[in-house]
């Protein structure tokens, strides 16, 4: 099933805002015709949204009527292989002239004081980069220790330097749409470790003052974030390297970030939506959760205003779906057919795990995977209580029968649902093959979705923590 990523489309569109519009002229040195574009971020993501023909003097205009939020936008050169950075925020109507032989360097701005103090910074950037390369160079040639120290030496005076110019460019111009993003750039700075009551030193105090410090500096209600890269690469780190990975914990922050955002229709469309695709295409088991929450709290009590009652009932669809087979919940109950007709059900099983397998005699994955699992199965899974159910989804029964015994799929419960009355694509979430799902004694879900090894290694945490319990 095509995942929900369709209706990012829907966030760009509405985040346009009626009013003065934008009228930027560009000339490009070097061109005598071709279309320059102006693009914009979403996140880390760009886009384009408008174009215009040079001339042969090389000028061309980009206007519109809407009043575009602010950010950090993009030229883009004839070919869209090239592009610059400026910044779109109060003032809207300005020219550029670009060389592009050194579009950095020699890009000038006239009437955006907001763009002459961005050039001014990536010049900047760029001497600095300079003098990065040659400590490179010097790293790469280093000879002793004490050269090694010293090339260490100039590159953290670099990035000392280039943390002063961000410093006093918040300082000096605190109301810009820079300083906001230099903000949101900065790291907390974490005190050194305290002692603890036996006078050792508190190894997790980094962590947790950093991750409780974390936002301090970013502005979640300030809609200009949303159009530049800063805002998601925080939100990935945030979530990858600083929050637990389990439903409950993700759910608490996202709702905490969420909340600061609500003061800010631009931030609170992008923070709903990017917790929306992360967590509805997550790869980590589990993560299934924090979609149907974000869903049920945004989207079902109808402020997720952006998207169309069509699109806000897929939405909810593909989320009510997934609900289902949280991790957690009980097990859908499954009335099946066995292979010489007779009548199987999932809640007549009596083991301490029940594998589930749904899986196609004709799919290519399926073939490889289901007698790794078969195998999985004879080795270790069956002397630590496993039962096996393989549901067919597709293919003839011939095929499905015959492919069971050409692989000796010996010991498994083999059924299928001829007149499809379990409805299980619905409760197990079946939108292709093989998917696996873990049970417990109870039906209750332990895992899905995970391939032989990691399946195997999960029966072997389990069976550890088991034999913990019992000691």
């Amino acid at each position: 099933m095509q995942k929900l990523l369709f209706f990012f489309c829907c966030l760009c569109s509405a985040l346009s805002l009626q009013g003065q519009g934008y009228n930027i002229t560009v000339q490009l040195k070097g061109y005598t015709g071709g279309t320059v574009y102006l693009g914009h971020y979403m996140g880390k993501s760009t886009y384009v949204m408008d174009s215009a023909q040079l001339n042969q003097q090389g000028t061309a205009v980009l206007e519109g009527k809407e009043t575009q939020p602010g950010g950090i936008y993009l030229i883009v050169l004839p070919g869209k292989q090239r592009f610059f950075e400026i910044l779109l925020d109060k003032e809207t109507t300005f020219s550029i002239i670009a060389d592009t032989s050194d579009l950095i360097r020699k890009t000038e701005f006239k009437q955006s004081a907001d763009n002459a103090l961005f050039a001014a910074y990536n010049r900047y950037i760029a001497g600095m980069a300079d003098q990065m390369d040659e400590v490179r160079r010097q790293l790469g040639a280093a000879r002793t220790q004490l050269d090694t120290a010293k090339a260490r030496a100039a590159s953290e005076g670099i990035g000392k330097k280039l943390q002063q110019y961000r410093t006093d460019i918040i300082a000096k111009h605190p109301k810009t749409l820079l300083a906001a993003i230099f903000r949101a750039m900065r790291e907390p700075e974490v005190p050194p470790m305290p002692k603890k009551a036996d006078g050792s030193l508190d190894s997790t105090y980094p962590y947790r003052y950093y991750k409780a410090h974390y936002w301090d500096d970013v502005d979640l209600a300030d809609g200009r974030l949303v159009r530049t890269p800063v805002l998601e690469a925080r939100l990935g780190r945030y979530f990858n390297q600083l929050v637990a990975p389990v439903p409950d914990s993700v759910i608490a922050e996202a709702d905490k970030l969420v909340a600061r955002t609500k003061k800010d229709k631009e931030s609170f469309k992008f923070m709903v939506w990017w917790l929306t695709q992360t967590y509805e295409s997550s790869q980590i088991m589990g993560m299934d959760a924090v979609f149907v929450h974000v869903v049920e709290k945004y989207y079902v009590t109808n402020q997720a205003y952006w998207v169309n009652e069509e699109q806000k009932e897929k939405i909810i669809s593909r989320a009510y779906t997934i609900a289902p087979n949280l991790i957690g919940q009980k097990a859908a109950q499954l009335v099946l057919q066995d292979t010489s007709g007779r009548r199987t059900s999932l809640y007549d099983i009596k083991s301490k795990y029940t594998v589930i397998v749904f899986w196609d005699p004709t799919c290519g994955h399926c073939i490889t995977e289901v007698p790794k699992l078969d195998s999985a199965y004879k080795a270790s899974w069956k002397k630590q209580g496993v039962t096996m159910l393989g549901v067919k989804t597709e293919g003839t029964k011939e095929e499905w029968s015959g492919f069971i015994r050409d692989k000796k799929l010996t010991g498994w419960i083999h059924a299928w649902d001829p007149g499809y009355t379990s409805n299980y694509r619905k409760f197990y979430d079946v939108y292709s093959t093989p998917v696996v799902y873990l049970l417990d004694a109870n039906k209750k879900i332990l895992a899905k979705r995970l391939g032989v090894e990691q399946l195997d290694g999960f029966l072997q945490r389990e069976a550890g923590e088991a034999a913990k319990r019992t000691r």
